[in-house]
């Protein structure tokens, strides 16, 4: 394979494919920087392309007509957004914008459209992706009911770490807790209480892991629910 083709297949979405319906995608697809804050799609609009991150953060967010926002789901390497056009949608209810910045590959959404309904594999393998993330749409609105902001905190940690290159990624307060739905001051005290424990270190705006074991013990039992799920409706790859 192409060191190309190598970095594209960074993306576990991606790797899980078979040889034939990669190279269906593998000439439509770009290698490009994901920039904190960057919005990939805009709800209601139709998308222009789907993004497959290699390293980095996007968040799916739902907002209201007050312009508040929550996030209902985090895509990192292990899938990709624009999941509205798997079930033959060309727009998305929600906004996407880059929360860690990053890289994917980026395709072109009629490509992806035309791929996906021209092999069953591929489709298969894109509907099973598509039922992972409602998995984690699911577990996401009970936890943010059910857990405690700290636990909660600790979640999204794992999960941004585990989307990115390294131990360290530039993440504000106030991002987090539009993340989490809750207010800044709320964010502040749970990663002061992290902090404490040894587990991070949060300093000018940058998070650094300092005891992965002990951040997954801190968090709550969602974060293994979402992952394994992802693990399972991938398969091989």
């Amino acid at each position: 394979m192409t060191e190309t083709g190598n970095i594209h297949r960074s993306n576990r979405l991606l790797s899980a494919l078979t040889n034939d319906d990669f190279s269906r995608l593998k000439p439509h697809l770009a290698v490009v920087e994901l920039v904190q804050k960057e919005r990939v799609f805009e709800g209601g609009a139709p998308a222009e392309h789907v993004y497959f991150p290699h390293e980095g953060v996007i968040s799916i967010v739902a907002t209201d007509a007050d312009g508040g926002a929550v996030e209902v789901a985090t895509v990192g390497r292990e899938g990709m957004t624009g999941i509205a056009l798997v079930l033959g949608s060309d727009t998305m209810a929600s906004d996407a914008m880059v929360q860690v910045s990053g890289r994917g590959s980026r395709m072109d959404a009629g490509a992806f459209r035309e791929a996906v309904e021209a092999s069953a594999t591929l489709r298969q393998q894109m509907l099973r992706y598509v039922l992972a993330v409602l998995t984690q749409v699911s577990q996401n609105a009970a936890c943010n009911q059910l857990h405690h902001i700290n636990t909660r905190c600790a979640r999204w940690l794992l999960t941004a770490h585990d989307r990115v290159a390294g131990d360290s990624y530039a993440l504000t307060q106030e991002y987090l807790a539009m993340m989490l739905g809750v207010t800044r001051p709320s964010v502040s005290a749970a990663a002061a209480a992290l902090q404490k424990a040894g587990l991070i270190r949060y300093s000018r705006g940058v998070i650094t892991i300092l005891d992965r074991v002990g951040l997954e013990a801190a968090s709550c039992e969602c974060y293994r629910i979402i992952e394994d799920e992802f693990v399972r409706l991938r398969g091989p790859g």
